[in-house]
């Protein structure tokens, strides 16, 4: 898909506002309202646009701690990525899982209220979850950038 100057304009403003109406980002790029709502529908069927998100504040809505995980495989099991992903998925307070070449395997965020919170989801869920060799806990002291945006 060729993406080109207006594109990219768009995809700027889209990032900065997913809720921006048409009209306003047809007027930023000097198009028309029809022209930029095509614009729009080809980036959105292209996958370039990929979902349009609302960016909630954890703290705000009473989460004070969030911690990540570095957990290292028992790789002896064959399933043991498998497993454990299927069961991660099922816990509420998991933001993200991902996997990682490396000495690390898995990196997880855990969202919780308070440390106590923390606590009770570390040893009832996460120490639960299978076949777990290894797992180091990073506690989020603050946050000094966090975007999504890309440099377009």
């Amino acid at each position: 898909m060729q993406i080109d100057r207006i594109d990219r304009h768009l995809l700027r403003l889209l990032q900065e506002d997913a809720a921006r109406p048409v009209s306003v980002l047809a007027e930023a790029a000097g198009i028309s309202v029809s022209a930029c709502r095509r614009r729009i529908d080809r980036l959105e069927a292209g996958g370039v646009i990929a979902a349009r998100r609302v960016a909630l504040d954890l703290r705000a809505l009473g989460f004070e701690v969030q911690v990540f995980l570095r957990v290292t495989l028992d790789k002896t099991e064959p399933r043991a990525f498998d497993a454990f992903i299927a069961e991660a998925r099922r816990i509420a307070n998991v933001q993200s899982i991902e996997t990682l070449l490396g000495r690390v395997d898995i990196r997880m965020d855990v969202v919780a209220r308070d440390l106590g919170h923390y606590q009770q989801i570390y040893q009832e869920r996460i120490l639960a979850l299978p076949h777990i060799a290894d797992i180091e806990a990073l506690m989020l002291v603050s946050e000094l950038k966090n975007s999504e945006a890309l440099a377009i």
